[in-house]
């Protein structure tokens, strides 16, 4: 009996041998596809291995990038649309000074105008615009039409290297106590640690992200899975910066209940609203900034997200189907029936906004040589505003983390997602520019994290596992030239979060643009597995002791992380806690003769450590040397254990008390001065 064919038939069967051949032709163009999208087929692992992503991977993220794989005709012309994008016209063009610029065009002449209104000619050889000299943004006009050119600097802003050493802390908002009760910490609490750092001689203040939460929402409050890039939290508002009565507040615990303080500060803030005078809700109205159209689609989004909340939708994929569109009739209606609450969004925005803008101010007046570095998140929820407000700049169906290897066999899925590249370039990268201006608008610094993404992510299809995933490769020189300009344009210098494998070319574009690496003591290792010295680092860096996903130093030598570990069932396959305790051992030995020698202090007495840890990232080379207030402090506790959600009080840690009175403690000024290099 006749074995039914593979499509289902007893008859007309396809041929093993037709069928392998068709199998061939579908996996060569899928591959072929995957490729003009973007996708890498082949990567390497942490251990350079290599990798190959299945074909069955590649289509399901070509569906969700928009590229229809069903057939030979929808892959045909999958990639047509693709290709036929390559050519014509951007909305922008991107170069550098200096540089020869290719534009699509066979004039020999083309108009600039600039920034100021005036226009010059400019010559085009062999299709290459001639070298600009002076970075901006200006309109080119061609015969063929008109578009914009972006025009990078060489390098980013950095701060002036003085005989004194540039030291800085970072902290997280949200954990700061001030000089009156609050359920957690706010732009007020953060203006009264700035000048109490400052009056020390702290030049940087490296704060947590930002970005725009879900209004009143308890339950989703990491700092790095906001709704919005673009705009701000408006939980840490705080009315007193500008001259306005204070809102209501209430004592917190040790622990922060973010369920409960968010719906209380949101309350705070409607009646600080309702106080208004129509004079000061005039003034505000006229305050906001040029980028208005979003700040509008923002503040709407918030006034949907309450009203829907309220009967149980999480975020705006709950929606009934008429609000998922921003543009749509009934988004509009909704608006102007509802046009108190919008304005209450706004409010709440222009709150934040002139609030940050106050604390970097004080910092700046205080003697600080850089203030604020903003720290600007991977990505965004899947549910928050950024994707219902501009769709078509935004990764739909998936959602960003890590590949499985050898480090993390199960690989990581963050659940938040990320600009589309092919979306970023049709729209002249314009969400790009305003997410970096907003981040930039209060800040001396910019840290970028998981600056890989500038040049490719790992994507998963949703519904997938982490090794359906594959990487996905960004416009790089792009980013990072709009990243120079922007910068430039704010004065500010730029951290790049790099800590990791990088993807080939990324150190090098970065370093040769000022963009500053991290070095973080943790991950300064020899190659005999011991910590590097001081003289070892490289000057375009930013030292650090830790970051807020890194054991304290305190909690280190202390070992509390492997305390957390054993808890939770985190430690190394086949390792105990009695054999953990013995490699953290050797590593003590290996740590305190790097930083210090002679007798080594004892595991339950770790101040010498954490004061010996400031004195090395002070002695090397690097621009700025930064110990997270948590080490200025010695504390044990990280504010965030990666891979945890409820498991670790991530993100609800309150210091016992005011910064300002903390800074007094025995020990402080020991550590403080070990760190400006005052030792």
């Amino acid at each position: 009996m006749r074995e039914p064919g593979l499509f289902g038939g007893c008859h007309g069967g396809i041929a093993p041998r037709s069928w392998q051949a068709m199998s061939r032709t579908v996996s060569d163009e899928i591959q072929h596809l995957a490729a003009a999208a973007g996708l890498q087929r082949n990567w390497r692992d942490v251990e350079g291995r290599e990798q190959v992503v299945s074909d069955t991977a590649l289509a399901a993220i070509l569906e969700a990038l928009g590229h229809e794989t069903g057939s030979a005709r929808k892959r045909k012309a999958s990639l047509a649309r693709i290709e036929e994008q390559r050519f014509g016209l951007p909305p922008l063009l991107v170069t550098e000074v200096g540089v020869p610029t290719p534009v699509p065009s066979r004039a020999r002449r083309a108009e600039l105008t600039d920034e100021h209104g005036v226009t010059t000619a400019a010559g085009i050889e062999a299709g290459m615009l001639a070298p600009l000299t002076v970075p901006g943004y200006y309109d080119l006009a061609l015969p063929e039409g008109t578009c914009r050119l972006a025009v990078a600097p060489p390098r980013c802003p950095l701060p002036d290297r003085t005989e004194r050493r540039l030291w800085g802390t970072s902290l997280q908002i949200p954990a700061l106590r001030g000089s009156s009760a609050s359920a957690f910490g706010g732009l007020g609490e953060l203006a009264e640690a700035v000048s109490a750092l400052a009056l020390r001689g702290c030049q940087a203040v490296a704060i947590n992200p930002v970005h725009a939460l879900f209004p009143g929402v308890g339950d989703e409050f990491s700092p790095y899975s906001p709704s919005s890039r673009t705009f701000l939290n408006t939980a840490i508002a705080d009315p007193r910066l500008l001259g306005l009565d204070p809102l209501a507040r209430s004592t917190g615990a040790d622990l922060i209940d973010w369920p409960a303080a968010m719906p209380e500060h949101l309350h705070a803030l409607r009646a600080s609203f309702a106080g208004l005078s129509t004079q000061a809700r005039a003034l505000i109205a006229a305050a906001d900034p040029d980028d208005e159209p979003g700040l509008a689609r923002h503040a709407v989004h918030d006034a949907l997200h309450c009203h829907f909340r309220a009967s149980g939708a999480r975020d705006w994929r709950d929606w009934p189907a008429r609000f998922r569109q921003p543009d749509s009739a009934a988004v509009r209606q909704f608006a102007q029936a509802n046009s108190g609450e919008v304005a209450f969004h706004r409010y709440a925005q222009w709150l934040a906004r002139e609030g940050l803008a106050c604390v970097q101010g004080r910092a700046l007046e205080a003697g600080m040589a850089i203030g604020l570095i903003a720290d600007l998140a991977v990505g965004v929820h899947p549910g928050g505003s950024d994707c219902w407000a501009m769709p078509q700049a935004m990764l739909n169906g998936l959602t960003i983390g890590a590949p499985p290897d050898p480090l993390g066999p199960l690989g990581q899925n963050w659940s938040i997602t990320g600009f589309s590249p092919a979306g970023l370039r049709a729209l002249g990268y314009a969400p790009w520019i305003a997410m970096l201006r907003a981040a930039l608008r209060s800040a001396g610094g910019l840290r970028i994290d998981h600056a890989f993404g500038l040049a490719r992510l790992w994507v998963i299809p949703q519904g997938g596992d982490c090794g359906d995933g594959a990487y996905l490769t960004y416009p790089f020189l792009d980013l990072v030239r709009l990243v120079a300009l922007e910068a430039h344009r704010a004065g500010a210098m730029i951290i790049a979060e790099d800590l990791g494998t990088a993807p080939p070319g990324f150190t090098a574009a970065v370093t040769a643009r000022s963009m500053l690496g991290m070095r973080v003591l943790w991950f300064e290792r020899a190659a005999n597995h011991g910590f590097i010295g001081a003289q070892d680092y490289p000057a375009d860096c930013v030292a650090m002791t830790g970051t807020h996903d890194t054991p304290t130093v305190a909690g280190w030598w202390r070992g509390r992380d492997l305390d957390w570990a054993e808890r939770l069932g985190r430690l190394p396959p086949g390792i105990d806690r009695q054999q953990a305790e013995a490699v953290r051992a050797w590593d003590r030995g290996l740590l305190w003769s790097t930083l210090a020698g002679g007798e080594r202090p004892a595991d339950d007495h770790p101040e010498p450590v954490v004061e010996a840890a400031m004195a090395h990232i002070s002695r090397t080379r690097a621009l700025v040397a930064i110990a997270p207030v948590e080490d200025l402090l010695a504390e044990a506790e990280q504010p965030n254990l990666p891979g945890t959600t409820t498991q670790h009080p991530n993100w609800r840690r309150r210091h016992a008390a005011a910064l300002a009175d903390l800074l007094e403690a025995p020990g402080v000024s020991a550590r403080i001065a070990a760190i400006a290099g005052a030792k």
